[in-house]
């Protein structure tokens, strides 16, 4: 198969990456969702649409504004400099933990004089519109689910640690008054369930004090549907954008339900607290501890998940209603026949292969 014909997304080339997208295993379940959205973001450079950047201010609101696919990245998308790392580990981060460092969706990298140096960490969560929650509603109320994984929340924390690199001890001032209380057992809903509100405010000072220094971090394209079908909408994708601190507020804003339980939202306050201060100690990070010894009668193999009815006040804007990037730039996305390469049980497949991209 010549150069000409081999599969492939806009942005990919094959030396800039580590996937080879002539191998259709590369196109699979978790492969897909992590290498269209780079393919996505460069055409969205291509046609000067910025992502929605959504940032945490200084009332703790998230607010809509924009961001540069080459903010986004570290080096404009089409650089011969930019390397794309799947499924990598960060390793300015390496230092803060202690044994492996897990990976994140994408680590974006710089190739200079033979050498690559690592420039941003970026999770990925490619999301349908509307999901099943939001299906019934008004398309201005359509939001889409977001499950976040607990390596999700250690990347989170070592973004803070990061940032009070040269102050830990600034960092545990705000910790201390409640993860210093003596006598708590951090493994019992009974003792940690009363701390979660004051955990909370523990955590939103810990984000005024490095408010300006937030970054992009979470990249939520959306691919919009009409309904439950598979047929995209007209206008059916957009980026959206969540800086590391407005993410938090997808478990942060959770409410404290009466009930004798700790729900996983809340857990993922506690485990952000307990990441964050046991680096003030130690100097290092164990983050395994951490989720498996406090899961709280809740399995762990999911920090949390949020339906469209919760993203959707933090996301509702025009760009949601009705996304920027129509249909017919599949065909400039995926390339040489990509799309056969994609498998008819899944829906965003179904949805592309239908379009047959490749005739027009």
């Amino acid at each position: 198969m010549s150069k000409e014909q081999t599969p492939s997304i806009l942005g990919f080339s094959p030396t800039n990456s580590n996937k080879d997208l002539s191998d259709r295993d590369n196109w699979g379940k978790n492969q897909f969702p992590n290498i269209f959205p780079i393919g996505l973001a460069c055409y969205q450079h291509r046609q000067d649409i910025q992502p929605v950047y959504l940032t945490l201010d200084s009332d703790l609101d998230v607010r809509k504004g924009n961001v540069s696919v080459t903010d986004i990245f570290g080096l404009p998308p089409f650089s011969d400099n930019l390397y794309y790392s799947f499924e990598s580990d960060y390793e300015y981060y390496r230092p803060y933990v202690n044994g492996v460092l897990n990976r994140i969706d994408l680590v974006t990298e710089e190739i200079k004089n033979g050498l690559r140096s690592h420039l941003r960490p970026i999770e990925i969560k490619l999301t349908a519109l509307p999901d099943n929650r939001a299906v019934d509603l008004s398309e201005e109320d359509y939001g889409s689910e977001i499950v976040v994984r607990p390596d999700t929340i250690v990347y989170l924390a070592l973004s803070i640690i990061q940032l009070f690199d040269s102050e830990p001890e600034k960092l545990r001032e705000h910790l201390a008054p409640v993860c210093e209380i003596p006598n708590i057992d951090w493994m019992s809903v009974g003792d940690v369930r009363p701390l979660i509100n004051s955990l909370k405010k523990c955590i939103d000072g810990i984000l005024l004090e490095k408010i300006e220094l937030q970054f992009p971090y979470l990249m939520q394209p959306i691919w919009k549907t009409d309904g439950k079908s598979i047929s995209l909408e007209e206008n059916c994708f957009d980026i959206f954008m969540w800086s590391n601190f407005a993410f938090t507020r997808l478990f942060m804003d959770a409410p404290l339900r009466t009930s004798d339980k700790i729900s996983r939202r809340n857990r993922t306050i506690v485990w952000l607290a307990r990441m964050l201060y046991e680096y003030t100690i130690t100097g290092k990070l164990d983050y395994q501890h951490i989720i498996d010894d406090y899961t709280y009668n809740t399995k762990n193999d999911k920090a949390f998940a949020v339906s469209g009815a919760v993203t959707n006040p933090y996301m509702k804007c025009d760009e949601l209603t009705t996304p920027r990037v129509t249909k017919d730039a599949l065909k400039k996305i995926i390339l040489n026949g990509g799309e056969k390469y994609l498998s008819p049980e899944r829906r965003l497949d179904a949805a592309v292969q239908a379009l047959n991209i490749s005739r027009g």
